[in-house]
């Protein structure tokens, strides 16, 4: 997995061995020696495992290459997988397109024989035991707010995720990277003093602690959303140019609010208007969670 989120399963008593890589900056011309000579040890480590099945769950070329440089004889990916990776499989299993990313998994459980009629997210119980004393106070109850996301067009208006947090009848915390530190503070500006931001002094078992006590999330389409919905915590997911049947919070327990204009989902990183997020108002997203 890349380097930055291994956070999510260190320790995990299901797995024996996390393979680590420096996977963004393999994208980079200047570092391409560091990158071969990474490579170069990185397939040489895992043939050395003589592994028997491998299982490419992402289907690009990337990890199609790493499958095949396992050396293992059978390799077993998505019928529907892109960028060419399908020639470095032994076997394909049809999954579809417009489906839900977690049901595509569940359709190669069952190629290989596993009971898929209850799905669970076997989190460890509790990180807390490895963890240090916070080194901020937490409200008794509160909402978690994560404004950031990947790309600029999933980013819901952060004065609007503020304008909600005035609304809610309890305090927010807002969560995120290092990155979010700027979005954050104008969350907690137009937040009438009902949220808190820590957006940068956690690291993954820490947001997952915080994500598993929250009385609810409210998210822009991102991964802290898909960390609450496998900790079953009821998210409020805000989409746009994405596609939430395929990647949205995982459960029933959860509520989409989108517009579902014509263009979307479009799924580009730019747009000069983003109408998909803008229409939506912060009033309209605290009725929905009034209502839930």
């Amino acid at each position: 997995m890349a380097r930055g989120l291994e956070g999510l399963l260190e320790g995990h008593p299901m797995i024996n061995k996390l393979w680590i890589i420096n996977k963004d900056d393999w994208k980079r011309i200047k570092g391409a020696g560091a990158t071969i000579k990474e490579l170069r040890s990185l397939f040489k480590s895992l043939k050395a495992e003589r592994y028997d099945i491998v299982i490419d769950l992402q289907g690009l070329l990337r990890s199609g290459i790493l499958a095949k440089a396992t050396g293992a004889p059978v390799r077993i990916g998505f019928k529907e997988a892109r960028e060419g990776s399908r020639i470095f499989y032994t076997h394909t299993v049809k999954a579809g397109k417009d489906v839900h990313a977690v049901d595509r998994y569940l359709e190669m459980a069952k190629f290989l024989g596993c009971d898929t009629s209850e799905v669970k997210f076997p989190f460890p119980l509790s990180f807390t035991s490895q963890l240090s004393p916070f080194s901020f106070q937490l409200p008794d109850k509160y909402a978690v707010i994560v404004p950031g996301a990947r790309w600029e067009t999933k980013r819901w208006h952060p004065e609007r995720f503020g304008e909600l947090a005035s609304m809610l009848s309890i305090r927010s915390v807002i969560v995120g990277g290092e990155s979010d530190i700027d979005i954050a503070g104008i969350v907690v500006k137009n937040s009438g003093s009902n949220a808190v931001s820590i957006v940068g002094k956690t690291n993954l078992k820490e947001l997952i602690e915080i994500m598993r006590n929250a009385r609810f999330v409210v998210t822009n389409d991102s991964g802290p959303m898909h960390i609450a919905a496998a900790l079953n915590v009821p998210v409020f997911a805000i989409f746009g140019p994405t596609n939430p049947l395929r990647t949205g919070p995982y459960g029933k327990s959860h509520v989409i609010i989108r517009k579902g204009l014509e263009c979307s989902p479009c799924y580009r990183k730019k747009c000069k208007g983003i109408k998909c997020m803008e229409m939506t108002g912060a009033k309209e997203v605290a009725d929905i969670i009034r209502q839930n």
